[in-house]
Formats: C-alpha cells, structure tokens, sequence
C-alpha cells in the first residue's frame, strides 16, 4: 500500500484550494491508494471558507483522481471541525474532532463530535484521529478493538517546538495498538497573521518504527507487518466494567 502525506504551508484561501488540486493530482501519479492532508489545511484559525465550496473542490479533486481514496484533514463545517474522507467524488466518511484543544480556545470555534470513525478505503480499515485526539489513547485502542482498524491517520496543526510530543504519542498509539500510524501535520502557515511552524509527518509501523520515506511525501506500508507485533490487542484484551475507589485509610487485602 503506498500513502501520499502532504507538507502543507498554508496561504490564503485561493492559493490553498488551487495548491489542492496539484496535489492531488501529484499524489494519483505516485501511485499512491491514499492520499492525506493535515487539519484545518484550507484556512487555518484565522480565516473563513464557504463548506459548499470546500465540499465541492474534495469532490472534483477525487473525482479527477478515482483511484486515490483522499483524507481532505479537516475544515469548518457546522460548527465542527470536520476530517472527511472521500473517493472518485463521493464523501466515504466523516469525523468531527472530540477532543478539542482549550489553549487554542477551540471550544469557541467549535463543537466537539460524539463519536468515534472508522472507514473502508483502498482496501484497508482506517481510523480517523484529529490533532488533539492522539493524547487519548481510549479513542485509538477503541478503534483497534472495535472497528479493527490496521492503521489509524492522524491529522494535525501541531507546533513545531512540540515536534517530539508528537511523534512520541504517535509512536505509542502504534506500538500499543499494534497498528500502522500516519501523521500528517501543517508544515506551516505564511497567511498574513497567522504565521506558524509545524511539527513533522511521521509514519510508525505495528511495532513502532518509523516507515522510511525517499521524498518525505510517499510512504509504503505492507500488512505483513501487522502480523510481526509482541502483543496483539485484538486477541489478548479484556474489557474491564468497574474501577472501584477505596477510601484512603482502607487498605487492600493481600
């Protein structure tokens, strides 16, 4: 299976749809089956985009390209902080952001979904995690167990000086879950006001190891692997119903 992750530096709105299109396209002659961009990667925090017009490019753009299944990151739609999936013009899937990130006053912007995704695409089970969401290992180990998912797309708009927080939390969702996971993160943002550094892309296999890339853009990934882990969550887990809490002057029997 061979993926397309985006370095990203986001511009204005135009310049940014325009730039979509050329990827997209650059993607579907690499051969890549998936293709991923990072959150918010149209307009940031700062600007506005009409979602009709956003839906209407992730549909030409697929369309244009039938044989590339494409994560379009995320944009603004309703109020939530939408990652959308799509493939030869149709929406496959779509996932708003749950856990959404104070310090970046998101709760102003947006509402947080209430549910987890999952989806069918270019022959692989994928799980749709947004930035902020990779910190709640709850959400990726649910999606391991319930949806069985092989490998999990992180989207992000993740600061640079945090690189290495990042990576390690991706690393640890793959190693913990057995699965392959993407992170595709902005690279950064030149839009007037809005100047920002972004942390890497990183590719982690089932067993945690970085995927190696010749171009820094296509990523190969091989199911194979999925078999190799120490400890398989799907055959090894046991669900837990109740956490009791004693009172601090009574100790446990041994």
């Amino acid at each position: 299976m061979r993926v397309y992750l985006s370095r990203w530096v986001c511009l204005d709105v135009e310049s940014n749809i325009r730039r979509l299109h050329e990827e997209a396209a650059e993607a579907s002659r690499l051969g890549a089956g998936l293709c991923v961009f990072p959150e918010i990667f149209l307009h940031g925090y700062a600007q506005g985009a009409d979602a009709a017009r956003v839906r209407d490019d992730f549909a030409s753009a697929s369309a244009a390209h039938p044989g590339t299944a494409f994560v379009f990151g995320s944009f603004t739609e309703q109020r939530r902080n939408r990652m959308t999936v799509w493939q030869a013009g149709r929406q496959l899937a779509f996932y708003d952001k749950v856990h959404l990130f104070d310090p970046n006053r998101e709760r102003q912007i947006w509402d947080p979904g209430d549910r987890y995704v999952a989806v069918r695409a270019a022959g692989w089970t994928w799980g749709l995690i947004n930035c902020n969401d990779v910190r709640f290992p709850e959400q990726a180990r649910a999606l391991r167990l319930r949806a069985r998912c092989e490998a999990l797309v992180v989207v992000g708009w993740w600061p640079w000086r945090r690189d290495q927080i990042w990576e390690t939390l991706m690393r640890a969702r793959a190693y913990e879950n057995g699965v392959f996971v993407l992170g595709c993160c902005v690279a950064a943002s030149e839009y007037q006001g809005e100047r920002f550094a972004g942390a890497g892309n990183h590719v982690f296999d089932p067993l945690g190891k970085p995927v190696q890339t010749s171009d820094d853009h296509i990523y190969e990934l091989d199911k194979a692997a999925l078999a190799s882990v120490l400890v398989d969550p799907l055959e090894t887990s046991t669900p837990v119903d109740l956490v009791e809490i004693l009172p601090r002057d009574v100790a446990p029997s041994s």
